[in-house]
């Protein structure tokens, strides 16, 4: 049987020992007076730029303080801490001196901690904050390779750099040279949705490979003079690591924004050209100003401008274009509306990459329309990222894009998407059984479904391991489902259920931030979530997302019933990854007395 594949060819020619070191010493022979990361001040809304040179100098001195402690080519130093320019310092001086930085997001717990230090092995420990520190000392009782902890909050950078001044610059360069590009150069644990997490390898080779091909294909976004990014997902996360190596290859300037809260007014000042997230981001941008809208005539405006820019957006795509009335609006609409949003993302953002969840065309199509242009990527931490994504001037909303370049994508016979290329990793640590069963024929199978459009465009449907098989024997992806009825401002969280029952149904969750407004808006008293999940006009607001939630399916899969739980779904009670994808098994052990409830 022949099947669906879709190739994107390599635009570069990476050498065999090329080390991601051999990228940040580029930028610098290249441009090494030119400004590489601007760190926040302590001065409200100022940055201090940090030159390409000052910061390999930087590396460099950490990197000697690495190898002071002993630190033998290839082991293993764990990173514990919100995103922050140490992060990105401790990484690329980890890959300076020869080592292998192993990442842990600084919400885990210890347990996690635990078996992250003792499965990679990991020799030394950079945390953030004293109580990381104690954190790991409790780890440390089943982790005995664990020699050294230090806190940054504690000044480890300095005291790095003072432990290091003995070691030469040829000791140093020895480590750097001995690398190539199938040394392991980075081990990332799978936030791990069931099961304990797998340590996924990842080489030098699968990082260079992707940041060239990245600024190849992406170039307009990245690579073009004054583009500058801020991070503010976690660095533990692939996604932010992949898009933080290619800031240093692409002459991006790069910026960190450790705390959430503080995103609006560091997007404000740090004024980026480009941004990376996920689509709940996304999701509650557009809900927050759906809601300080208020109500009566603003509101009205603030629906009419978004509709405005979704058929704009949608025009755009049809031979015609947009209609000199629809243009017409579409500027009235970005006078009183979209000037607004940009200037909350900070004035000068056109771009944005989505990954990790589906989008959604409708979301996909407003901020098209009002200036941002979102490309919705597809990727997983064994693929060290993107392994497809649409490309500026051919976004298809609904897809995720081309195959990334250097990528091929086929549809196995069950709807598998499965991929190869360079890109995609190793193998796990120390697991060769799973390994095993990762690959099919040299190709790595991803368990997501998808399919391939006539272009080669790649549409992900679901995750092969969350199919639900009613009673009547409908086979149902719960991701369309789920991704549509969280585009309400209501609803936090959604678990489509039906498996082995006769018919499909849902429990939700309520957002704790975005109800006061909600109930304000419709003249309705302020109440606690418990009193929500039982009001009348809640749970007809909920009824009617769940309709919407349905057009995207056939009648036999969709939302029959829905169950609104008092308990959001976190990842500081355990039922969120840190990357914020639902661990749909613990939800379901927990919550089966709610899902018999929707049966009774």
């Amino acid at each position: 049987m022949t099947l669906a594949e879709s190739v994107s060819p390599d635009l570069n020619d990476v050498p065999r020992d090329a080390s991601i070191a051999d990228l940040l010493a580029k930028r610098v022979a290249e441009a090494g007076a030119g400004t590489l990361i601007e760190v926040k001040s302590h001065v409200a809304g100022t940055w201090r730029p940090v030159t390409a040179r000052a910061f390999s100098d930087q590396v460099m001195a950490v990197a000697k303080g690495f190898l002071a402690l002993g630190l033998a080519q290839g082991e293993r130093v764990a990173i514990m801490s919100r995103t922050r320019y140490e992060w990105t310092l401790l990484d690329f001086a980890a890959w300076q001196a020869g080592l292998v930085p192993v990442p842990v997001y600084e919400t885990s717990s210890v347990e996690q901690v635990r078996w992250i230090l003792a499965n990679a092995g990991v020799r030394a420990v950079v945390v953030e904050t004293a109580a990381h520190a104690a954190l790991v000392e409790e780890a440390r009782s089943e982790a005995p390779s664990v020699e050294h902890v230090l806190v940054l909050d504690d000044d480890a950078v300095d005291a790095l750099t003072a432990g290091g001044v003995d070691v030469t610059d040829g000791e140093l360069a020895a480590r750097t040279e001995a690398l190539d590009g199938d040394a392991v150069a980075t081990i990332i644990f799978t936030s791990g949705t069931t099961g304990r997490p797998k340590g996924v390898e990842l080489t030098h080779r699968n990082f260079v490979h992707l940041a060239r091909n990245g600024v190849r294909s992406l170039g307009e976004i990245c690579a073009v003079p004054g583009a500058r990014t801020l991070l503010f997902l976690p660095l533990a996360h692939v996604f932010a690591r992949y898009i933080q190596v290619m800031a240093v290859t692409s002459g991006s300037v790069l910026g960190h924004a450790p705390d959430i809260k503080n995103l609006l007014p560091d997007l404000g000042s740090f004024r980026p050209t480009y941004l990376l997230a996920v689509p709940r981001v996304f999701e509650k941008v557009y809900n927050s100003a759906e809601q300080k809208a208020g109500a009566g005539a603003k509101l009205k405006i603030f629906r009419w401008a978004a509709k405005v820019a979704i058929e704009t957006s949608r025009a755009w795509d049809t031979p015609r274009g947009p209609s000199p009335a629809l243009k017409a609006q579409h500027a009235l609409a970005g006078r009183l509306v979209y000037s607004n949003l940009r200037t909350a993302l900070g004035g000068r953002c056109t771009y944005a990459i989505s990954g990790g969840a589906p989008l959604g065309e409708r979301l996909t199509h407003f901020y098209r329309g009002i200036g941002l242009t979102i490309l919705e990527g597809y990727g997983l931490t064994e693929t060290t990222a993107p392994s497809a994504v649409n490309r500026p001037g051919s976004v298809a909303p609904g897809t995720v894009g081309l195959p990334f370049a250097g990528t091929s994508v086929r549809i196995a016979a069950d709807g598998e998407v499965l991929v190869q290329g360079d890109h995609v990793f190793r193998g796990y640590h120390d697991n060769p059984e799973a390994t095993a069963e990762a690959f099919v024929d040299g190709w790595f199978r991803t368990g997501d479904l998808g399919s391939l459009d006539d272009a080669g465009r790649l549409r992900i449907t679901g995750r092969k391991k969350e199919i639900i098989v009613t009673a009547g024997g409908k086979n149902v992806a719960p991701a369309a489902l789920e991704d549509r009825f969280r585009g309400h401002p209501l609803v936090s969280q959604c678990v489509v259920v039906g498996d082995q029952r006769p018919f499909i149904g849902a429990l939700v969750t309520l957002d704790p931030e975005m109800l006061p407004g909600w109930l304000s808006a419709r003249g309705l008293p302020a109440m606690s979530v418990t009193e929500a999940a039982v009001h009348p006009e809640v749970l007809a607001a909920l009824h009617r997302a769940a309709e919407r939630a349905n057009e995207a399916v056939s009648r036999a899969e969709s939302i029959r019933k829905i169950r609104v739980l008092t308990t959001d779904f976190t990842e500081k009670n355990g039922y969120l990854t840190p990357s914020l994808k639902v661990k749909r098994a613990l939800v379901l052990t927990d919550f089966a007395g709610e899902v018999d409830a929707l049966y009774a």
